[in-house]
């Protein structure tokens, strides 16, 4: 299981912004977004979180989770989904990336 700032790099490369794109989204300075990234923020806040999971089309609860936050009965629901496909973890890391993907392209289109 990725790490928080991991998955916060990951989601933010698949879009290809900048820390730069993600502050202005956000208005979260990029230096606290580096921070994040680089897993150096112990304790996140979830308003922080909130705001990260919106911009990049992620779960919140996903992220939450990875901070460390406990989520009361939370099931993740790559757990149950994909538990059902028998999917391997590079099958279902497959599967969540061609989620984003399309997640991307839908807004993009929303956009204009």
């Amino acid at each position: 299981m990725p790490t928080l700032g991991q998955e916060l790099s990951r989601l933010r490369s698949l879009r290809g912004w900048t820390l730069r794109d993600v502050e202005e989204r956000t208005k979260i300075s990029n230096s606290y977004l580096y921070q994040l990234e680089s897993d150096n923020v112990k304790e996140p806040s979830p308003n922080i979180l909130y705001k990260l999971a919106d911009v990049y089309g992620a779960s919140y609860a996903d992220l939450m989770r990875l901070a460390g936050f406990m989520m009361p009965n939370a099931v993740p629901a790559t757990s149950v989904a994909f538990n059902a496909l028998d999917l391997t973890s590079e099958e279902t890391e497959d599967v969540l990336d061609f989620i984003e993907f399309r997640r991307r392209k839908r807004k993009q289109q929303q956009q204009g």
